[in-house]
């Protein structure tokens, strides 16, 4: 699983050739949740209240890119990295 973005201990990672809807990975210490792009609700899983609010800000931020990583890894390709929240 290619890892997309870190940021305050938060990994964000994208499955290669993944089922729809398009979505990603957070995980956070024993936490993970899967989030839709389109709509960013958690799909599965689910993080901390603090972890999942920090990742929804940077989720809205990267909206674009996480569309492009999204196609990248559906065509069988490497993501390209994404700036982390600051």
């Amino acid at each position: 699983m290619p890892t997309i973005s870190t940021f305050f201990g938060i990994v964000i990672a994208m499955y290669w050739r993944e089922h729809e809807p398009a979505h990603f990975h957070a995980r956070y210490g024993e936490f993970e949740a899967i989030i839709g792009i389109e709509t960013l609700e958690v799909l599965r899983g689910g993080l901390p209240k603090r972890a999942l609010a920090l990742v929804l800000e940077w989720a809205r931020e990267h909206r674009p890119e996480l569309i492009e990583d999204w196609r990248l890894c559906r065509a069988n390709q490497a993501p390209k990295p994404i700036q982390p929240l600051e």
